[in-house]
């Protein structure tokens, strides 16, 4: 006789965590927000600060700010201070491989991706 709590196959014991697979969700969601992905595509071209990034990405500084603490918190990009200005660059070009290909992989399907609504409530 089955459980009742296996009337729906829910394993009655805690099923275990592949090694790293947290952090290599932790790594995506990063990526996951396309403020970010400009920021990381602005610093393929070379180190910038955050005033210019705002500039170029056309979003207000406070909010750069608060991406690049994540990106920098994250290890994906770091910062040099040079006087009186930070100056932001990736930390792995490796990254931008990764965006790159996941751009092609969503070429195809770019329309229907980005009317998706199960995935947070505003996320693109």
């Amino acid at each position: 006789m089955l459980q009742q709590d296996n009337l729906l196959n829910v394993p009655s014991t805690p099923v275990a965590e592949p090694a790293g697979l947290r952090a290599t969700a932790r790594y995506f969601r990063v990526l996951g927000d396309p403020t970010r992905l400009a920021i990381l595509g602005a610093l393929r071209e070379g180190p910038c600060s955050a005033s210019v990034l705002a500039r170029g990405v056309m979003v207000p500084q406070s909010r750069v700010s608060n991406h690049l603490a994540c990106l920098r918190w994250c290890e994906f990009v770091v910062a040099q201070r040079r006087g009186r200005q930070v100056l932001y660059e990736l930390a792995d070009t490796g990254v931008c491989e990764l965006v790159e290909a996941a751009r092609r992989l969503a070429a195809g399907r770019a329309e229907h991706l980005e009317s998706c609504e199960r995935i947070g409530p505003d996320w693109v």
